[in-house]
């Protein structure tokens, strides 16, 4: 059945009666629900386009902690965070695409003390066809306390949101673009998205932790707050002219 039919079934089943208030009633329920419904297959379509651009970061051999993560940019271009893809001469990183691995080129390497990005290129007539054509957009603004984000590794989209600041303990407020919901969300090398537009808002780069004193044992433990990541104004100072599309 077509979708023009299903949705003239439903109007059907919403109207298709003498309209009294206990009917309006039904009615005004049956057009939330559709409203509803609608809204949840678009979330849905977003997150599977946001999925298509998620990769996994392998070294060689394959780092003993897990795979690595990593966002394709277009052109053949992935980024991933520096630490993940590692002395890249030494470890010779490969892009990983449903399982299957591609040998990659190092256009440019970064440092975890510094700027943490890694940018690698696969020969683009190598990849899968959905992803050739296409292309991932920088966020053009600076993150703000409160903006609704997701983050985005091949097997979830996790929806976060940016930290202010000044919550950030002192001693790391260098790194002053962060999120919270620190267990849930992706880890290094995954992107960080804007919610609503679907750009690029950074590559997660390490967690934000802070020690403190246990009420109950009196102990001192570490608490992970935050996470950081590298931003899009310094992704794009990083790669390369022509990298992204001017849009």
């Amino acid at each position: 059945m077509r979708p023009a039919e299903r949705s003239g079934e439903a109007n059907q089943s919403c109207f298709g009666r003498r309209r009294t208030p206990r009917i309006l009633i039904h009615v005004a329920a049956c057009i939330a629900m559709q409203v509803a419904g609608i809204g949840a297959a678009v979330a849905q379509a977003l997150e599977d386009t946001l999925l298509a651009y998620a990769v996994n970061i392998h070294q060689t051999p394959m780092q003993t902690w897990g795979p690595g993560y990593g966002i394709y940019l277009g052109k053949g271009y992935f980024l991933t965070a520096a630490h993940v893809a590692g002395r890249t001469w030494l470890t010779r990183p490969k892009v990983t695409i449903a399982g299957r691995e591609y040998p990659t080129r190092v256009v440019k390497e970064g440092q975890l003390e510094g700027t943490d990005l890694t940018l690698l290129a696969v020969e683009e007539n190598l990849l899968p066809m959905r992803l050739r054509l296409r292309r991932m957009r920088l966020c053009d603004g600076p993150p703000r306390p409160g903006q609704e984000v997701v983050t985005v590794v091949p097997e979830a989209v996790v929806p976060s949101r940016i930290i202010a600041p000044e919550r950030i303990p002192a001693g790391a407020r260098r790194f002053s673009t962060a999120i919270v919901d620190v267990a849930k969300t992706g880890n290094s090398g995954s992107g960080v998205f804007d919610a609503k537009r679907k750009c690029l808002l950074g590559i997660m780069s390490r967690k934000i932790s802070q020690k403190r004193s246990n009420p109950v044992t009196r102990k001192e433990e570490t608490y992970d707050v935050a996470k950081y990541f590298v931003s899009a104004a310094e992704i794009s100072a990083f790669v390369p002219p022509g990298t992204f599309d001017i849009r």
